[in-house]
């Protein structure tokens, strides 16, 4: 069967702004401070009253205190890094010095912000998201009864991207989510933050929808501070536009005061853009590049296009505001420059429109490897390459195999394009999104193939969750290879497992036993072995899965109280680490306990799996 091939849909304009976009390896700690004390002495357990539906193994444990609260008024969006620190991180100078003023209080937008529809038709800040479960997101009650300011900073403490694929799609279900505002913040701030954090996972256009699902009148510091955020990385300076005037009254954001001039060359109004432009430039409010691109996207409105040359001869670094607007206007970015970027960058380039999708392509594989983007996704970027006129393009060669690997004559054809997208990538993460890329191909392999390479078959059909046909190769799997394992671990008739059964593993790539070790993680996780058993396991494999810590017991609390939108939270928390080998047995085993414990047991599988393939 040959591949679709659909045509990539070019957008508009896209985005504007100037953070710097600083690359960072890992974070020094995997867990936020407080996380991965020593267990203090045992108190207590505070009384709770029965519920139903409540898993009996889970331990109860104290509800983390709340963390002292974060400033509410961030520092000013166009001087703050990209990077873990969030929109409260110290401010670092532009080229051009400004002076910065502070915003005013929240309730003094109401003087700002001029009201444009009914009361009726204003939405609830009790509620807020954009999707519900029947879309494919959690339920409203997915925080349950977390505090706001506990969840507000793990979600500024966390740097992704995640380990994890599936812990990255599951976050990203919960924060999507429609969910009632915990106790503690504002409904505007708990969006923002949601907000903030998608755009650092890479989530440009997951980011943008969440900004809109607040009404502008509603718009606090915080959120201010996220919108401008989520309308640089999707490339969308016009979404900027309805609270343009509001957020330019802050006086504190020289990115709002110049997406004025923006918003009135996008809205047909040029004689208005040069008076804000020259402003601008007398005031040192910004120099440059940056001012060039801002006057270059206030340009491509109706009637008002401005001959704009982009050098990137003295720029040394890409900020938010520079991939923004080079990205809205059309100017491509040195890859020297792109390099600088933190990995979120590859996210949004993977989700933009204005794109080309040869262009596109090397960012969408790292985007698909991370759960930004669908095997599905993947291969329709791949077909509207094969289906477009330059095939001279090294991506075009990618996109023949991907094709041979669907429709080649033979089935021997069809597994050699197989292994030949396997083999092509240099390092784990590519390799990895290949898999991802080929789930569909492999989904479709006979299990007549002589001499198959059923590891990797295996490990790409489950990479997208697709369990049902990866179970059609159990028979052909020999027992103790990595493909029994992985298998062993999706099996839906869940029989009970011996510790003899992990001992049996004897996977390729497994010198220092880890692999093995998660093997034992994941089964017991998954609730496939007895409590003598997992305590035999743990003794022999040195994975002490009983241990308890700040972490594990915040992961326990979640699942007592059942907050899925919790445990997916302080799950993406214990995996701040860009490889595999980085997470911890004993970190999976809680992982994938809680994912299970709270109604996730497809995604608790993908999890164990995912370890056993990646490694």
């Amino acid at each position: 069967m040959r591949i679709s091939r659909s045509k990539v849909a070019i957008a508009a304009l896209a985005a504007a702004l100037a953070i710097p976009a600083l690359g960072q390896d890992k974070p020094e700690s995997i867990l936020p401070p407080g996380f991965g004390d020593p267990t203090p002495p045992p108190s207590a357990p505070r009384p709770r009253a029965a519920q139903p539906n409540r898993p009996d193994a889970a331990p109860t444990a104290a509800r983390p205190a709340a963390p002292a609260a974060a400033p509410l008024v961030p520092a000013p969006l166009g001087l703050t890094p990209i990077g873990p620190g969030g929109p409260d991180a110290a401010p670092t100078p532009l080229a051009t010095p400004v002076s910065t003023v502070a915003p005013p209080a929240a309730t003094d937008f109401a003087a700002f912000v001029r009201a444009d529809m009914p009361a009726y038709a204003r939405r609830s800040l009790a509620q807020v998201g954009v999707v519900g479960p029947a879309q494919g997101a959690m339920a409203t009650d997915a925080f349950g009864r977390a505090n706001g300011r506990y969840l507000e900073t793990l979600m500024r403490r966390l740097n992704p991207p995640v380990a994890s694929r599936w812990v990255s799609i599951v976050l990203r279900r919960a924060l999507l989510a429609r969910v009632d505002t915990p106790r503690g913040v504002n409904g505007a701030d708990f969006a923002a933050e949601r907000a903030w954090l998608l755009v650092r996972m890479g989530e440009s256009v997951a980011a943008r929808a969440m900004v809109q699902a607040v009404d502008t009148e509603d718009y606090t510091p915080k959120m201010f501070v996220a919108a401008m955020q989520a309308a640089l990385a999707a490339g969308d300076p016009a979404a900027l536009c309805p609270a343009v005037e509001a957020g330019a009254t802050l006086g504190a954001e020289r990115g709002w005061i110049l997406a004025r001039a923006m918003c009135a060359g996008l809205s047909g109004m040029p004689a208005k853009v040069q008076p804000l432009l020259t402003q601008a430039r007398r005031t040192r409010l910004a120099g440059g590049v940056d001012l060039l691109l801002a006057q270059k996207v206030a340009g491509t409105g109706q009637s008002g296009r401005q001959a704009v040359t982009i050098e990137w001869d003295d720029v040394s670094q890409l900020t938010a505001w520079r991939y923004g607007l080079a990205t809205a206007a059309g100017v491509e970015i040195p890859a020297t420059l792109l390099a600088t970027g933190t990995p979120a960058v590859d996210g949004w380039r993977a989700l933009a429109p204005t794109l080309a999708p040869n262009v596109r392509a090397a960012a969408a594989e790292l985007a698909a490897a991370r759960g930004i983007l669908s095997s599905a996704a993947l291969i329709d970027l791949y077909s509207a390459i094969d289906a477009g006129d330059d095939q001279s393009v090294a991506e075009a060669g990618i996109a023949r195999d991907l094709r041979a690997s669907y429709d080649a004559s033979s089935v021997a054809g069809r597994a050699d394009a197989l292994k030949r997208l396997w083999d092509e990538p240099k390092t784990d993460e590519g390799r990895y999104a290949r898999l991802v890329l080929t789930a569909g191909a492999a989904a479709r392999l006979p299990q007549s193939l002589e001499k198959p390479d059923i590891d990797r078959i295996v490990a790409s059909i489950l990479s997208a969750g697709l369990d049902p046909r990866a179970m059609r190769w159990r028979e052909k799997a020999e027992r103790g290879s990595t493909a029994w394992a992985m298998l062993t671990l999706v099996d839906p008739a869940e029989p009970v497992a011996s510790y003899d059964e992990v001992s049996a593993y004897a996977g390729a790539n497994d010198s220092d036993g880890l692999k093995r070790r998660m093997f034992f993680a994941g089964l017991a996780g998954l609730g496939r072995m007895s409590a003598s058993e997992i305590e035999r396991g743990a003794r022999t494999l040195g994975v002490r899965v009983g241990r308890e810590d700040s972490w594990t017991r915040a992961l326990k609390t979640a699942v007592v109280d059942r907050e899925p939108g919790t445990v997916a939270l302080l799950s993406a928390v214990g995996m701040q680490t860009r490889a595999w080998r980085g997470v911890s047995p004993e970190a999976l085993y809680h992982i994938v306990t809680a994912l299970r414990a709270v109604g996730l047991p497809g995604e608790a599988k993908m999890v164990a799996v995912e370890a056993m393939s990646r490694l």
